[in-house]
């Protein structure tokens, strides 16, 4: 079994940066029931580990378990992943809900991860709802953040992202995401570090030529000339300035005047007794 190592210098910058999102956006409070949920890759993994950490430390009072699906895939076996999840103190709720075969029905000639995604979050939202739990973390990153938002507006004609945190459509969840401000690369040093078991995904990642792997090539690309340029990204995201857009739901173009008061300010004023012309 692997040990988890809190005071690896990556695990105590990712501590403080998750910190940070969760302050940063009130994400936990005082008596909150989180519900990680896990899918037993990197991402989620190392937010469960660290949440765990940061449980311990924190004046809040909340508890923190663990939820994944069992899409049945074949080859899906979770045993070393709940026995690692269950030496770190936390509960592993598995549920199973064969999705893989309705996926596989479904799509035809086309990526599998919309569909899978859709099933996937409205199983665990039913999940958490039935069990209590008051938030949802999910494991998506900066990288994720930045690409979402890359997507939507090359591909979809949106701004949009992946906000740090969201109600869901039904208004019965709240979704956190802890890791908002951690890069990938992060991650994936300090996943390998800790060395935990993996279970691959044989669906979605199965897939060649995906559009989000595109547009991570592409930012990748441009981060060799602009080493900051998912941190400027990120910042932009939160820089919104309505009346530099065009969205017309956002500010009123259509009745955007100068005021007559600043008309009369700086109109030239005649000399006393001087004859206007018109």
């Amino acid at each position: 079994m692997s040990t988890v190592n809190f005071e690896h210098p990556l695990a105590i910058k990712i501590r403080k940066q998750i910190t940070q999102a969760l302050n940063d956006f009130n994400m936990i409070e005082d008596g909150d029931k989180v519900m990680v949920c896990v899918s037993g890759g990197k991402d989620s993994s190392v937010l469960l580990a660290l949440l765990t950490e940061i449980q311990r430390r924190s004046e809040r009072k909340f508890q923190v378990e663990a939820a994944i699906l069992d899409q049945k895939q074949p080859g899906f076996d979770a045993t070393a992943f709940k026995a690692w999840v269950e030496s770190i103190g936390v509960k592993l709720h598995i549920v199973e809900k064969d999705t893989y075969s309705i996926v596989k029905e479904k799509v035809q000639g086309a990526t599998y991860c919309s569909l899978c995604s859709r099933l996937r979050r409205a199983i665990l939202y039913d999940y958490a709802h039935a069990q209590g739990f008051t938030k949802l973390a999910l494991g998506h990153h900066r990288d994720d953040v930045v690409h979402t938002a890359l997507l939507n507006l090359f591909y979809v004609g949106t701004m949009a992202a992946m906000p740090a945190k969201l109600k869901s459509d039904d208004e019965r969840n709240i979704l956190v995401r802890p890791l908002t401000y951690v890069s990938e690369r992060d991650i994936e040093e300090l996943a390998a570090a800790w060395n935990f078991p993996i279970i691959p995904c044989n669906l979605c990642g199965s897939q060649d030529g995906l559009k989000r792997q595109r547009i991570k090539k592409l930012v990748r690309d441009l981060e060799k000339e602009i080493p900051n340029v998912y941190a400027s990204i990120q910042t932009a995201l939160g820089n919104i300035k309505p009346s530099q857009l065009m969205d017309q739901e956002l500010w009123d173009f259509k009745n955007l005047k100068v005021s007559p008061s600043s008309l009369q300010d700086e109109r030239p004023q005649p000399e006393p007794n001087e004859e206007l012309k018109v």
